[in-house]
């Protein structure tokens, strides 16, 4: 009888699983206790490896002697749920990617190490009876058990991180332990919103509301895909708290992904509020054993509700009951390295293979979903009034063509932004490019300052005296004088967020300016505090990047200012206008909560911009119409299906001669253009070429994919080249 085979998926960017046979020490009864998922320790080339059993067969394309054994088998159990398995599988095979990669990227770090998938609660300290009796200044000689003393005061409990955090350390905390002022205690780890003792009571609905709430409640034992497209400030996360009330009182659990996990504070404060059940946090912001140690709340069923980001998906559930989408067409919800999957695309997957409902939400739906409610696919519901009495704002194009601009701004937003300072009021001034300035330059020769590495200017961050590549990261001093010519004179070009920060508190210095861009929001609640004055109701003005347009709500905020509205329509990417037009709805939704009312300034060059007026005459709803219908004529997703084959390398020629190779390979009914330079063509000392590759049918466009990943996985390296597959590519770059 021939010996089993284990298939094993290794983390590596092969595709398919490796056969190898049983360990040593197990005999093949033991093989019937082994089942898909469980971790299995195996040597590949000089390495030691972590895969993921992917079935037991009787047969092998190779020859038996030829196969390793494994060297252990690590679980009992799989540490996949089926569903989460099945998801990877399905993963693997529509973005074209190694199994391995998908499986480990599936799990937390620490299971990808081969670490037990056991939970662990971390160390703590508290004050004893005798501690919290102690006199004030009782330590005031021991300066630092005198400051934990009165942290722990505080607190009722410190961690060891809260410890680092205070810069105390740990014999510190075992002074006060040996003295008996303190006890060390064990507390829960994973990251949970502290579940409310008196949960607050749901909102009454208005009747859009009210309606689209009926409809999920209807369909809450099966799967049905819902897009929930509400304009700003319509209540949608109202919608989603009393539907997710539901669904944990059948003791089931909500999984909700949102774009960016540290842009939404105020909904995580909702959920907590709300509700008195646990509620984790899931981000790359955690440590690796809180990762863990939520994940595996999750499995238990200890966690009711799971908020995260789009790797948050692949979270095993013990009863998963809905899946809620956020701002469903946030393109941060598409991984745009690695293994490019789209979150919400493979939710609806996981959905569907769950039989339970997903909702997706958006003021600003994406083309994709707005085809799939027209064609059936998913039921529309329509939130058109903002939840209360607020109204939605008021629109007006500021022509600057020929104006004299203050770091930007025109005067006619300048007394705007003036008037709504005197009236006890907030405005938003909003520009999507951070720094000081996008290009410096000497004014006597010319002279650029350009990245080494990339086919791209420097932005100059001005008060950390630096110019910073935002592609590669490469960082410089700024200098002094010109390297060319040696000339001291120069300029910049351009405004950033830095620059019009500076402008703004020059001209209003009886007011607070505050910069929110991801240089100012860096640490541990760094944007909750920047917004402080924000939410106390102070008169102030933000300036920020696209961090301030999602998730937010300002209810003193009157006004916002758009310092340049033109952008993306004229981008060479057939998504530009979509982008585009997404950003600048989703930043003045921002403006006119509650009772005040809002106006949006729009400075542009460009006044008599058809799309623009398009938008702000008729609204995003008929904007994205015309879009879809210029989609169909071009027979661009989401009619047609799309697919990116990208490669980059030290010499271009050798990139086209690959992706060339490529291209013949893969004819096979699909159109493929290229291959042609990547928009950024050099980027961090690399060069980038693609392949787009286009097809009407589904089916052809992953055949083509297909046969152009086992060519490329099969050909020996060439010069180093780096290859990747993006299919539904969220940006052509």
């Amino acid at each position: 009888m021939p010996a089993l085979i284990l298939s094993i998926a290794v983390p590596t960017p092969l595709p398919g699983g490796f056969d190898y046979l049983l360990p040593e020490n197990h005999s093949e009864q033991d093989i019937a206790a082994l089942t898909p998922g469980i971790r299995v320790s195996v040597s590949f080339g000089p390495r030691i490896l972590v895969g993921i059993l992917l079935a037991v067969k009787q047969t092998s394309g190779y020859p038996q002697d030829k196969l390793k054994p494994a060297l252990a088998i690590i679980d009992q159990q799989p540490v996949f749920s089926p569903d989460v398995f099945s998801l990877c599988q399905w993963a693997a095979d529509y973005y074209h990617h190694s199994i391995g990669n998908v499986l480990q990227h599936a799990l937390p770090a620490l299971l990808r190490d081969g670490l037990p998938a056991t939970y662990k609660p971390q160390r703590a300290w508290q004050l004893t009876t005798h501690g919290k009796g102690l006199a004030e200044n009782a330590l005031s000689n021991a300066r630092s058990q005198h400051t934990l003393l009165n942290l722990l005061r505080e607190h009722h409990a410190i961690s060891r991180q809260d410890l680092t955090n205070a810069k105390i350390n740990l014999t510190t905390a075992k002074a006060l332990v040996d003295k008996g002022l303190a006890e060390e205690i064990e507390v829960s780890s994973e990251p949970v919103l502290s579940a409310s003792q008196e949960p607050t009571s749901p909102l009454t609905l208005n009747p859009e509301q009210a309606t689209a709430l009926k409809a999920l409640l209807a369909n809450s034992d099966s799967y049905q895909s819902f897009l929930l497209e509400g304009v700003t400030g319509s209540g949608k996360t109202e919608v989603y708290l009393q539907f997710i009330s539901h669904i944990l009182d059948q003791g089931k659990q909500a999984l909700v992904l949102v774009p960016e996990i540290g842009l939404t504070p105020q909904t995580q404060q909702r959920f907590a509020e709300r509700f008195n059940q646990p509620v984790l946090v899931l981000h790359s912001g955690l440590n690796e054993r809180q990762r863990l140690n939520a994940w595996l709340s999750a499995t238990s069923g200890k966690a009711a509700i799971v908020i995260g980001t789009r790797s948050a998906l692949f979270t095993p559930f013990k009863n998963l009951g809905v899946i809620i989408i956020d701002e469903e067409h946030d393109i941060s919800l598409k991984q745009q390295d690695g293994f490019r999957f789209s979150a919400r695309d493979a939710a609806i997957i996981r959905a569907r293979n769950n039989n339970i409902p997903i909702v997706l939400g958006s003021a600003t739906p994406s083309l994709e979903s707005l085809h799939n409610a027209a064609t059936g696919r998913s039921t529309k519901l329509v939130l058109s009034q903002r939840a209360g009495d607020s109204q939605l704002p008021q629109f007006k194009i500021v022509d600057i063509k020929n104006q004299p601009l203050q770091a930007g701004i025109s005067q006619q937003c300048m007394h705007q932004l003036q008037q709504t300072l005197a009236n006890g009021e907030q405005a938003l001034v909003f520009l999507n490019r951070r720094g000081f300035a996008p290009s410096l330059l000497c004014h006597q020769c010319g002279w650029l300052a350009e990245c080494n590495r990339c086919d791209a200017r420097m932005t100059l961050h001005l008060s950390q005296r630096k110019l910073h590549c935002h592609y590669c990261d490469t960082m410089r001093p700024l200098p002094r004088a010109c390297p060319i010519c040696n000339d001291s004179q120069l300029i910049t070009k351009g405004e950033g967020t830095e620059q019009i920060e500076q402008s703004l508190t020059r001209a209003f210095p009886q007011h607070c300016v505050i910069r929110i861009d991801s240089d100012t929001t860096t640490g541990k609640d760094g944007l909750s505090k920047l917004l402080e004055p924000v939410h106390a109701g102070q008169p102030c003005i933000m300036v920020g990047t696209q961090m301030l347009a999602k998730g937010h709500h300002f209810s003193k905020l009157a006004l916002v200012v758009v310092v340049n509205a033109d952008g993306g329509f004229f981008s060479a990417d057939f998504r530009g206008p979509e982008k585009t037009a997404q950003l600048l709805m989703q930043v003045a939704g921002r403006a006119g909560r509650e009772d005040k009312k809002g106006l949006v300034m729009l400075q542009t060059h460009y006044p008599d911009n058809p799309q623009l007026g398009n938008l702000l005459a008729n609204g995003y709803q008929h904007f994205a119409q015309d879009l879809v219908a210029e989609r169909k004529l071009l027979n661009l997703p989401p009619f047609g299906y799309m697919a990116m084959i990208r490669a980059e390398g030290t010499q271009p020629n050798q990139l086209d001669e690959l992706l060339l190779e490529v291209k013949r390979v893969a004819n096979c009914g699909a159109h493929i253009t290229g291959p042609i330079p990547a928009p950024m063509s050099r980027r961090a000392g690399r060069f980038r070429a693609q392949l787009i590759v286009q097809s009407s049918e589904r089916k052809v466009l992953h055949y083509a994919l297909k046969l152009s990943e086992e060519w490329l996985a099969n050909k020996k390296r060439i010069a180093h080249i780096r290859w990747s597959i993006d299919v539904d590519p969220q940006e052509m770059g």
